[in-house]
């Protein structure tokens, strides 16, 4: 028998002719009560053949199995879709910036007030008028300023009056053209550019505010003011500071010659009503049964991470979660400067401190975590880690301390885990990485990932478990997540949070705590 190349035959006991995949050769291999050949199919319902019978109004077995072509029933077509993204770019491309101009009648009261100011400070005892609080301030200072004006021979009307006391007094008390954006409670970022331009962050947005300085000099004096109310320094020599205002707002200076366009603050505002998890819910930040889970796990002294970018919330979510503490528990907080505003009774805030002119004195967070452990800690909460400190607290977590907390930059559960193990290697401590992952699994229980969406909202996107290693990776289990689903003509993104339905496998620290229904039926 001659075998044809590419064809294996195998005679069998019937005399029938098959190949070598069991297929009878002859008819197209479709014999009577045969199955099909391979490759022939029938075709799917719901198809194009189905979409005109939709069309028409007939109804289409199966159809909503398969979502419509592009350019069918209505959909935009692919050439629609591209065109419409084109022009969107090149939208963006030909734009033209303009700088936004100061209100006139703003300009006016600034130009009028560099007059009036050095006549004001002549007449005024800086030390008697320290001691005076601005409404007293500005009693003093009206009958000086009107004096002031007759002098100057420059007429005002009772409104024009009051904003230029109001810009005097912010200048010679507060922080200048910056108290009117602090004082505004839709403003959640202040970002300054240099004297003539200024940034400010509305519900989630970018937008360009009308504050400018007199020049270089008036800003860097007021970033002076800023930082030394709560003994730092900025200068040529210390370029870089961190900072605080009494109301807890973080702020960064940084000042010429590292910033190009002059001196640079970056102002955090954080909201006087403490935030907590339901409020975070009704946002729209997390669903219910997230909003359930974080605070039983706040409750049961689960170790946190709560992992995010730049402003994606991650600080808010850590004061939110400080509410389920007992107040019985004493907890510590160790930052860089100050932020975190804690709503317990029972805390103590510690804050590092940068070395002096010498190069010497310098306390450092990893510094702070050792001393911690001999205050009698409950929980030790890190405001954010960014180098070896995270074996220290990791020290702690697993040291009697559960329930700690911290916070990271990270994109994700998986690359934050990854970042903890570099944080480790890039310290002097000699141990090996298998031994630094596994470190970590036994002493995070949860990671909470926040982000900020391009639409400015601030979503929980996962929680994730840390189950423990498998070999030399460390294993997750994602309880929650945060799935993208569409998006409205007014770029809002609409999305599902989804639980997977999985078992946690944190259940044994809330049935200590009593809360493991609850747990359960959150997570399923």
């Amino acid at each position: 028998m001659k075998i044809s190349p590419g064809h294996v035959r195998v005679r069998t006991g019937l005399n029938k002719t098959m190949t070598a995949f069991g297929r009878r050769s002859g008819m197209g291999g479709l014999g009577q009560g045969t199955r099909p050949a391979f490759g022939v199919a029938k075709p799917l319902k719901g198809t194009a053949a189905g979409l005109e019978g939709k069309a028409s109004g007939a109804p289409v077995p199966g159809g909503d199995a398969f979502p419509p072509l592009p350019g069918a029933d209505g959909a935009p077509s692919k050439q629609n879709l591209r065109d419409d993204a084109m022009t969107r770019l090149a939208d963006r491309a030909n734009a033209i910036h303009e700088t936004q101009e100061q209100d006139s009648f703003e300009a006016s009261i600034h130009k009028i007030k560099e007059q009036v100011l050095p006549r004001l400070l002549e007449r005024v005892d800086p030390e008697a008028a320290a001691t005076l609080t601005k409404d007293e301030l500005s009693e003093e200072f009206r009958p000086i300023i009107i004096e002031v004006l007759a002098e100057l021979k420059i007429t005002f009307n009772r409104r024009e009056q009051f904003a230029l006391e109001k810009v005097l007094i912010d200048e010679l008390l507060g922080f200048g053209p910056l108290e009117e954006l602090l004082n505004d409670p839709d403003v959640s970022d202040i970002m300054v550019n240099g004297p003539n331009q200024t940034y400010i962050e509305k519900k989630g947005k970018l937008q360009l505010a009308g504050t400018k300085f007199r020049d270089e000099q008036h800003l860097f004096q007021i970033a002076q003011r800023i930082v030394n109310q709560v003994g730092r320094r900025v200068d040529q020599t210390t370029p870089l500071a961190d900072a605080r205002l009494k109301d807890g707002s973080r702020v960064n200076v940084i000042v010429p010659p590292l910033s190009l366009r002059g001196t640079a603050i970056s102002i955090r505002k954080f909201s006087e009503k403490p935030i907590t998890i339901d409020m975070l819910k009704d946002f729209g930040s997390m669903s219910e049964k997230m909003a359930t889970a974080l605070k039983i796990a706040g409750a049961c002294r689960m170790n946190i991470v709560i992992s995010g970018g730049t402003g994606s919330g991650k600080t808010t979510m850590l004061n939110a979660l400080s509410k389920m503490i007992d107040p019985g528990e004493r907890v510590l907080t160790i930052e860089d400067a100050a932020e975190l505003r804690l709503q317990q009774p029972h805390w103590l805030p510690l804050e590092t401190r940068p070395p002096n002119l010498e190069g010497q004195g310098a306390i450092t967070i990893g510094d702070l975590v050792k001393n911690a452990l001999r205050m009698r800690p409950d929980r030790i909460i890190l405001g954010e880690i960014r180098g070896a400190e995270c074996f220290d607290l990791l020290a702690a977590m697993n040291t009697g301390h559960d329930g700690s907390m911290c916070t990271l930059h990270a994109n994700s559960p998986r690359e934050c885990l990854g970042r903890m193990e570099n944080m480790i290697l890039m310290g002097d401590i000699k141990i090996p990485k298998e031994a630094i992952s596994r470190q970590i699994a036994e002493s995070v229980d949860i990671i909470v990932q926040v982000k900020r969406l391009r639409d400015g909202s601030r979503r929980t996107t996962n929680i994730t478990e840390v189950i423990g290693m498998e070999g030399d990776v460390i294993v997750t289990q994602e309880l929650f997540k945060f799935e993208y689903l569409d998006e409205t003509d007014d770029g809002k993104i609409l999305g599902e949070f989804r639980a997977s339905g999985l078992r946690p496998y944190t259940l044994e620290k809330a049935r200590q705590f009593g809360f493991d229904q609850a747990y359960l039926e959150a997570c399923l």
